[in-house]
């Protein structure tokens, strides 16, 4: 089995619920992740959304998580560090870490 990244908050393909997005409480998803590459020293994570009217707009950037990791819990504070270890990077908004999906009215969004 290959690398893959999975969430519990909502199905691939699917709909974000608004408990992730700007309409609502704007929490990041609880994510986890299995079978990392041999050697893997560490994780980064960028969630962008290709479909934004300026271009790629970055949601969420967190990196330096350890090889060990396995799993991001819903609610990462948004702060520079992330507890058990990472930091969390500056989105698109400005802000450090998790800004939810935000998107105008009209055809959805890719995340």
């Amino acid at each position: 089995m290959s690398f893959q990244i999975t969430s519990t908050a909502f199905q691939p393909g699917g709909d974000i619920p608004r408990k992730y997005t700007c309409e609502g409480p704007d929490v990041s998803p609880a994510l986890s992740w299995t079978d990392p590459p041999a050697g893997t020293q560490s994780f980064a994570l960028i969630s962008d959304d290709p479909d934004a009217p300026v271009g790629t707009w970055v949601h969420w950037v967190a990196y330096d998580l350890p090889a060990s990791a396995r799993q991001l819990p819903e609610r990462v504070p948004k702060a520079d560090t992330i507890p058990g270890g990472g930091v969390q990077g500056q989105n698109d908004f400005r802000k450090t870490g998790y800004g939810g999906p935000c998107p105008p009215p009209g055809k959805p969004h890719r995340y």
